[in-house]
């Protein structure tokens, strides 16, 4: 039964009858691509797996011209005498062993099973045997026996009237006379036994390989930074508001020098246990592969994996600088901002007892009082200096009256336009001139060096503190652009935008009230108009509707109705004067004054008393964050379909026509709808020629159609609009709510959920330092790695909450290119490539660096007299002064130079760790005229292992 389902697999896989294909390049076998099959089969109880092992290559066109040729040899014995492919330095063991290019195996199925016992063994032999016998099989099929990490396997392949046995002995202590040539040489002859006299000749493959571990005269080039020097703003190699880079340790551990004589004659060279013949200097061939160290720290990745590790924490900041921290103190701070909140309307935030205004008053005061300056957990020279690189507005504000500062730090100089900057927007983290990407960096840094998660919370406090003192006093808050929030953000972005946008109007109302004192007038005063300037981010609009309500200065929403008469005339006049609103100077015959007016529109007359259409001074829409702007769109969505739902929400969404409607009515007075709409919507006023009853052509205008709806929005939001100028109107935007909501947003923050927050900055950052990196050293694989990781990153972090998964592949990636980056480092400092004076030399250097990283295995050109050949022998040379330690006596047999010992002369490579010999002939076996068939025998030795692989072939026809 066994033999038959092992038929069936061989018939399902087509490896019947012979197999045709062309002879091997050289080097195929490392270039072409490697596939494979399995299947399971059991024999009784027991499972195997079966694997069929392949070299994918393209169909040859001479199948009919091969199958003439009847005493052709199968092709894996073809492929045992072919030298193209020798020492493939990634490949399968057998195809090491034996050279052979597609094979099937059979193994046990489960990992710890094992085949032991001899009879097991020949029972399972015979069986393939039989099963290749019946289907005329020609793949070589083998079976593993023994522990899977010894990779012992026997086996056999077929042909007409030939067979070769796979035959295999493994060893842990080798035998003395087979560690040189002369003893294998000799296995090999008396294995094959053959009765010819002059033996045909052996031809001989030999490699030898030696290992460099001490780079001791090349110490790792990057010394970890210097944390104590951080407070000076510079550190190692880590400028402050950068994020490090490179290992901590050399990421290459060791270098494998490969020494080949791939085509030897038996008799040409002298390898026995006196004297040996193989000079590495002199072999032909020499090639180099780089072991790469596992995992080596690396700084950046470090940083980054330790910040996302903040991401899990659940404490709060509270806990985690000790409750004591804000616990109120007695009565004394119940100060008065609870008195004024129960007076004004109820704040729409729960603030609970423990609300950011007590909070700020006295935090510092209690945090040094209960813990004791020493202990808090950044010492005041780091936060300072911090606090100093985020707020560098802060260090002149005592110097020049801050006033003229504040307008040049809002971040007024336009941003940079290349792709690297705009990167955030693909991230939705934060410009890399912004605040919140340089606090990214600090928490990154400070969670690192200075306390970890206790100092992100401390860090934070302080933070919080100084935006509560900017909102207080009116200074704009730096690193931040104009304008409302810029949602391609993340949300602490836009919310510090938002605290801005605050700041901004309560000192500009603030301003307008310092200047209209004198007379105790609302109207606005010439100086507020400065503010206005802050808020550029949408000039067309500005220019359409008015100056940006800045420049009106009402104290608080409600409380304008008692001004007496004649101070509001008194107002508007000088409201007049003051903006040039009414130049003609005449009195208007209707009885209401015209006030809030910008400036005419130049074009447009007011249709019924022809007088000219004045532009309004009108409220700037409400600025908004995400996460408003979706609590908004709910609460329209469950307003519902019914008709009064509809009416309400058409309601809310006209907050802000309604208020330019009263702005319009204010500034033009005697005007209607048709003229609100032409300066408003020109689209849907509609203006056609008609010839009248004199046949003149004269143009008539009217409203659209949608205008025209009974009871539409328009029309209703027009009757119910009083004349009331943009100053005197409820506020759209209720700064003072807005703000405390802000600073209550950011004072509840856990390190955690500000980690959250934060991390698209700190991979945007990691990504622009990686992509620095590259660029100073050139190397395409990391380019193309750096573009996966953008797109991979621009599609995770678009999303609110992206799953831990996804973000721990992105930060892998970015440490896998940080480790390459690393390695071409070092290997150009170990190679000297800066300091090559010959430019032809340098960039052959360069090339062979660039190989070592991304191939397997790179041969050396010039072999040991070339440029990179002279510095490697140069290392060995170095490496072997270091460690003038006498081996053991053994190897010093073993290597053939116990002669140099003995007259003190250093050797300048080390004895080798591997040797590989492949011994190869043609050979009739068993009887004197049997046809010549393929012999090969793999030897490999090193320190703990000797292995001989054999593949003797018989004619089965004459013997």
């Amino acid at each position: 039964r066994f033999i038959s389902k092992v038929e069936e697999v061989l018939n399902d896989w087509k490896l019947i009858g012979v197999s045709s294909g062309k002879p091997l390049e050289k080097g195929i076998y490392t270039t072409g691509t490697w596939e494979e099959k399995s299947d399971e089969i059991s024999f009784a109880d027991f499972k195997f797996s079966v694997t069929h092992h392949y070299l994918v290559q393209e169909p040859s066109d001479k199948d009919g011209k091969e199958e003439l040729a009847e005493d052709a040899l199968p092709l894996p014995m073809q492929d045992l005498l072919c030298m193209n492919n020798d020492f493939p330095p990634r490949a399968h063991c057998l195809v090491r062993w034996y050279g052979l290019r597609e094979f099937v195996v059979i193994a046990p199925a489960a990992n710890n099973e094992a085949v032991v016992s001899e009879s097991k063994c020949n029972l399972l032999l015979s069986s393939i045997s039989i099963a290749l016998g019946n289907t005329g099989c020609q793949v070589p099929l083998f079976v593993q026996i023994h522990q899977k990490w010894r990779r012992m396997y026997v086996g056999e392949c077929q042909g007409p009237g030939v067979r070769t046995d796979f035959e295999m002995v493994h060893l842990r202590k080798v035998p003395s006379q087979y560690t040189h040539l002369s003893g294998l040489l000799e296995i090999f002859k008396t294995k094959i036994g053959c009765p010819l006299t002059p033996l045909p000749p052996v031809s001989m493959a030999i490699r030898l390989t030696y290992v460099l571990q001490d780079w001791q005269q090349y110490f790792w080039p990057q010394q970890p930074p210097d944390i104590d020097a951080l407070v000076g703003g510079e550190v190692g190699g880590l400028e402050f508001g950068k994020l490090p880079f490179g290992a901590c340790e050399d990421p290459i551990s060791e270098l494998h020098l490969a020494t080949t004589w791939p085509h030897l004659a038996e008799g040409i060279i002298v390898d026995n246990d006196v004297y040996s013949d193989l000079d590495p200097m002199q072999a032909p061939q020499w090639s180099v592969r780089v072991r790469k160290a596992d995992n080596p720290q690396c700084l950046l990745g470090d940083f980054l994996t330790e910040f996302f590790k903040l991401c899990r924490r659940k404490e709060s900041t509270d806990e985690i600088l000790g409750r004591s921290a804000f616990e109120e103190e007695g009565k004394e701070v119940a100060d008065i901002t609870h008195a004024l909140s129960k007076l004004t309307e109820p704040a729409p935030v729960p603030i609970h007892k423990l609300s950011v205004t007590n909070m700020v008053h006295s935090a510092k005061k209690k945090i040094r009082k209960h813990r004791g300056v020493d202990e808090s957990p950044l010492n005041n020279d780091v936060l300072n200096t911090i606090l100093l690189f985020l707020f560098p507005d802060a260090a002149d504000k005592l110097a020049d009256g801050f006033e003229s500062r504040a307008n040049t730090s809002a971040g007024n100089n336009p941003p940079p336009e290349n792709e690297d900057y705009n990167l955030f927007s693909q991230f939705k983290s934060a410009p890399s001139d912004s605040l919140t990407y340089k606090l990214a960096l600090c928490l990154c840094m400070i969670n690192f060096y200075h306390g970890g998660v206790k100092g992100v919370a401390h860090l934070w406090q302080e933070f919080v503190l100084e935006m509560r003192y900017r909102w207080e006093n009116n200074y704009l808050i730096p690193g931040l652009a104009n304008g409302s929030p810029d949602l391609r953000c993340c949300l602490l972005h836009q919310k510090l935008q938002m605290l801005n946008c605050c700041i901004e109007r309560k000192k500009a109302r603030d301003e307008g009230k310092r200047g209209s004192v004198s007379d105790r007038s609302p109207g606005a005063s010439g100086d507020s108009a400065k503010g206005a300037e802050h808020s550029g981010d949408n000039p067309d609009k500005e220019k359409e509707f008015g100056k940006s309500w800045e420049s009106w200065s009402d104290s608080e929403d409600e409380f304008f109705e008692c001004l007496s008469d004649t101070e509001d005339l008194k107002g508007n006049g000088q409201e007049n004067g003051k903006k040039g609103g009414a130049k003609e100077g005449n009195k208007e015959p209707v009885n209401l004054k015209p006030e809030g007016r910008l400036h005419p529109h130049g074009k447009l007359m007011l249709l019924h008393p022809g007088e000219p259409l004045y532009v309004p001074i009108t409220q700037e829409p409400a600025p908004m964050t995400e996460d408003l702007l979706e609590e908004q769109s709910e609460v329209l969505a469950k307003l519902g379909t019914s008709a009064e739902g509809a009416h309400l929400r058409a309601r809310m969404q006209s907050a802000c026509l309604l208020s330019d409607m009263e702005s319009f009515k204010a500034a033009n007075p005697g005007c209607c709808l048709e003229d609100f709409v032409r300066w408003y919507s020109p689209r849907d006023y509609i203006e056609e020629e008609v010839v009248d009853e004199k046949g003149n052509k004269v143009i008539k205008g009217e409203l659209s159609a949608r205008m025209k709806i009974p009871s539409n929005m328009w029309v209703e939001a027009w009757e119910t609009a009083k004349p009331i100028p943009a100053r005197r109107q409820k506020r759209l935007f209720d700064d003072t709510r807005e703000a405390e909501k802000v600073l209550h947003y950011l004072a509840v923050q856990k390190p955690a959920d500000l980690a959250r927050h934060l991390l698209p900055c700190i991979i945007h950052a990691a990504v622009l330092k990686v992509k620095d990196e590259e660029a100073l050293e050139d190397i395409s694989s990391v380019k193309k790695i750096i573009r996966q990781i953008i797109s991979h990153s621009s599609k995770v972090l678009r999303f609110p909450n992206p799953e831990d998964k996804k973000l721990e592949e992105i930060i892998a990636q970015i440490m896998s290119v940080e480790a390459i980056i690393a390695r071409a480092r070092s290997l150009k400092a170990k190679f000297g490539v800066e300091k090559c004076e010959n430019e032809e030399e340098k960039e052959d250097l360069q090339r062979f660096v660039n190989c070592l990283l991304e191939q397997p295995e790179v041969s050396v050109v010039g072999a040991g007299r070339g440029p990179a050949g002279s510095i490697i022998h140069k290392l060995f040379v170095n490496a072997q002064r270091v460690s003038a330690v006498p081996p053991l006596e053994e190897e010093l047999r073993r290597s053939g130079c116990a002669e140099e010992r003995r007259q003190g002369v250093q050797p300048e490579f080390p004895p080798p760790t591997g040797r590989e010999v492949i011994l190869r002939s043609a050979v009739p076996r068993p009887a004197p005229y049997s046809k010549a068939l393929p012999q090969r025998m793999y030897s490999v030795l090193t320190r703990e292992d000797f292995r001989l692989a054999g593949a003797f072939s018989a004619d089965t026809t004459f013997f």
